[in-house]
């Protein structure tokens, strides 16, 4: 079952109210899961059930994403935004440095939580940040394509090509490399998640100028990389050894971008091991 909780921000105007949407299962070590833009917390279903066996798991919409509401006037879509979003909805919900995962931006704000000690260990899936700025505009105008083409579909058309293989490989083969493997209700209900995220366009915005160049000395970092990911592709994964030099970088065969649904067995291994 989801839920909500409600907390304040600070900003320059003084705190500001936030709400954000999550769902919660399992019991042991806390794991946060954080999607990437343009998702919704979904993005995780195909491994929450194998995770929730080890670990208490809590996947989140990011403000603006999902279920959770836009982002009050006076805060920005950035990332030092978001840390302190998340800083907070980690101690309205009494997580003490949890272990946290991410996918695409998600990943990025995962890295961004371990720079400022916020957890315990960080697991990041294809994550932003590591572009040349050819790369990032071309992954740029990809997403960019996807969110128009997801605003101009009508739903009855949705619809009808989520009902087939082929319909669900033209809305989602850019994420996935397998997405005849996507049930047809989660392709409608992300591609109609992708059309309303209110905070997508300053969140895009706002990852123009972002690059990831810390090193996280004392927290354990693991980086996935799909062998199929053409959005972020996978070279991009030796960069973050020559930021991270010690994180643990490990190959998906056969993973797309979203490597959750291509292979939730792999992943769900790839997450428990990073968070011990």
């Amino acid at each position: 079952m989801s839920a909500t909780v409600s907390f304040t921000v600070p900003s320059p105007g003084g705190p500001l109210p936030v709400t954000v949407s999550y769902t919660r299962a399992g019991a042991g070590e806390p794991l946060l899961l954080l999607h990437g833009i343009g998702h919704h917390r979904q993005a995780w279903d195909p491994v929450v059930d194998i995770l929730a066996a080890e670990r208490d798991v809590i996947a989140v919409d990011l403000p603006g994403f999902g279920a959770s509401p836009a982002l009050p006037d006076g805060l920005a879509y950035d990332l030092p935004t978001t840390t302190a979003v998340f800083g907070a909805f980690c101690e309205a919900l009494g997580l003490d440095r949890p272990h946290v995962a991410g996918n695409s931006l998600g990943g990025l704000l995962a890295l961004e939580l371990g720079r400022e000690k916020l957890v315990r260990t960080v697991t990041a899936l294809s994550p932003a940040g590591f572009w040349s700025e050819a790369e990032r505009r071309y992954a740029f105008g990809v997403l960019v394509a996807m969110r128009g083409i997801s605003r101009r579909l009508p739903l009855p058309l949705v619809e009808r090509l989520a009902s087939t293989a082929a319909g669900r490989t033209a809305l989602t083969s850019t994420i996935y490399a397998r997405p005849g493997r996507r049930s047809p209700e989660a392709v409608v209900a992300e591609t109609l998640a992708l059309a309303r995220a209110t905070g997508f366009d300053q969140t895009l915005k706002a990852g123009i100028t972002v690059r990831f160049t810390d090193d996280l000395p004392g927290v354990p970092v693991t980086v996935g990389w799909g062998t199929r990911d053409w959005l972020l592709v996978r070279r991009q994964g030796v960069r973050v050894k020559q930021v991270i030099p010690a994180a643990r970088l490990v190959r998906l065969p056969g993973c797309g971008h979203c490597p959750m649904n291509d292979d939730p067995a792999l992943v769900a291994r790839v997450l428990l091991d990073g968070s011990r």
